[in-house]
Parts: structure tokens; sequence; C-alpha cells
């Protein structure tokens, strides 16, 4: 019975770091210097207006573990997204070509230890909405999904 109760336990905490349901309007996201989100997956109402609050926990500098989200359209290709942000550097790793920019619903800023930035969007349809982080190779390893239902 008590090894049942710790499963259960361990299963409800590990599924609150990778999908919560946002509280009101507001997904607050931290990143740290193991290029990690503190949870991967939140749910949000479609058409409704969200405020994103990001903040970067790391210490390393700007320039070697800068941090951002980048929220992107639904059916996006995030690697292909995730190698035309390397050439964006003057942009803050957010691609300024027209078909590319075009998939961005809204990014932060890119965001060096400390730092802190909030954002006010709306997901207009229903879907799955991939974010990332856009600095340089990052993006594989931190990304995560807004479910507009």
């Amino acid at each position: 019975m008590k090894s049942k109760l710790t499963t259960i336990l361990i299963a409800l905490g590990m599924s609150a770091l990778f999908s919560s349901v946002v509280n009101g309007s507001t997904i607050e996201i931290t990143a740290n210097d193991t290029m990690q989100f503190n949870s991967k997956a939140f749910e949000v109402k479609a058409g409704e207006e969200v405020t994103l609050v990001f903040k970067n926990l790391g210490n390393l500098p700007k320039a070697a573990m800068g941090h951002n989200v980048v929220i992107l359209n639904p059916g996006t290709d995030v690697p292909k997204f995730g190698m035309g942000a390397v050439a964006a550097a003057a942009s803050e790793y957010i691609p300024q070509d027209e078909a590319t920019k075009a998939q961005v619903v809204a990014h932060t800023k890119l965001l060096g230890p400390g730092e802190e930035d909030t954002i006010t969007f709306t997901l207009p349809e229903a879907g799955a909405y991939p974010f990332v982080c856009s600095f340089p190779g990052h993006f594989a390893l931190m990304q995560g999904i807004i479910t507009a239902k």
C-alpha cells in the first residue's frame, strides 16, 4: 500500500512538471544553464489573451547561454526553424525572412542571467503550438507545447 501511494505521488509530481493548466491566463516559465525549461506543456483557451512571464535562472553569460521563448504556429517544422534561427543573431535569433517570421506567434526577448521578460499574446484557434528557445542549438532540448482548446 505504501509503495503504491509513493508511486502515485511521484507520477503526479512528474505530470505537474510536464503539463500545467494555466491559472487564469498567465504562464510562468523559467530556464537554466542546463538548457531546460521548468515546464514543457500548458493548456489555455483558444482566443483568450495569455500573459507569459519568462525568467532566466541561469548564471552563465547571455553570449554563451542566453534564453528566450518563441511560440510557433501549429505544424511548424521546429528543427528547420531552429536551424534558421542560428543566422539571426542581429535579431536575438528570431529569423526575419517573411516565411519564417510568419511562423512566430510571439516571442520574449533573449535573456541573460537573472533577467525576466513578460509578453502578452492570443492563440487564435485550437491546436498544439510548439514553443522553443531559439538560441543556437537550444531548440533540441528546450521545447514544449501550448495546447489551445
